[in-house]
């Protein structure tokens, strides 16, 4: 892998800050992220990780500065989306391309053969005409991942993946990451499974409102002062041992 610092970041943020209303929910929060990183952005429920992510992506007003690729692709949580809506897996993974190609145009065969790519890499061809509102949890989540990529990101942004999941799904999903990864995909995700974040992902950023650590697993987990700060939790904390922080 290139030198990080000799190639040009797919996500450079400065100072965000995001308010609504009178209430701060990110402060000042700074990242930087190549391709071919994964890292995994941690924090306690109502942190602000999904609107720092927003943010970063200028889903939502912000403050500060935020240089991103064009090529990007965004994972919400399951249950943000219609599976309801009356539409097969192939149908689903297509829309992904709706930015790239607008929503008025026909999509030609490039975006025909980026979509099917997708149901490839995250198997599911088998299921590319079934309606997305007989699929399960695992499969669902998938199906986001694959319409994320049909516009073949740089980066990769990824919002509690693994929620609802049991651990055959979990396991398929972090071997898919770890294959993107290797082709040079940047993949930022956040996540409450600490312990499978901890294992899998090389770079963690703990965050409670603004960044409270950002770096290599084996040095942020050498800190306990952030795990800390960032969940509220005693240096003595079971949470804590069960993760190796020390």
């Amino acid at each position: 892998m290139p030198n990080l610092q000799e190639t040009k970041p797919v996500l450079d943020a400065t100072g965000v800050e995001v308010s609504f209303g009178a209430r701060p929910v990110v402060q000042d929060a700074s990242l930087r992220i190549h391709r071919g990183e994964l890292v995994g952005l941690l924090g306690p429920n109502g942190a602000g990780k999904t609107t720092l992510m927003r943010a970063c992506l200028g889903l939502v007003p912000h403050r500060g500065t935020v240089g991103l690729t064009r090529r990007f692709g965004y994972v919400p949580q399951r249950h943000e989306v219609e599976w309801s809506f009356p539409c097969t897996v192939y149908e689903a993974v297509l829309l992904g391309r709706v930015g790239l190609i607008g929503w008025f145009k026909r999509p030609g065969r490039g975006d025909r053969q980026s979509a099917h790519r997708a149901l490839e890499q995250t198997n599911l061809t088998e299921l590319a005409r079934r309606p997305i509102a007989e699929l399960s949890g695992g499969q669902r989540q998938r199906v986001l991942i694959a319409r994320a990529l049909a516009t073949e990101p740089e980066l990769l942004v990824l919002d509690e993946p693994f929620t609802g999941l049991d651990a055959p799904n979990i396991e398929q999903l972090l071997d898919l990451f770890a294959r993107l990864v290797a082709k040079g995909t940047a993949i930022v995700m956040s996540t409450h499974n600490l312990a499978e974040a901890v294992h899998t992902c090389p770079r963690l950023l703990l965050f409670n409102r603004t960044v409270v650590a950002d770096g290599p697993v084996a040095q942020v987990r050498a800190d306990p002062a952030a795990w800390v700060e960032a969940f509220g939790v005693r240096t003595t904390s079971p949470l804590l041992a069960a993760l190796g922080v020390s």
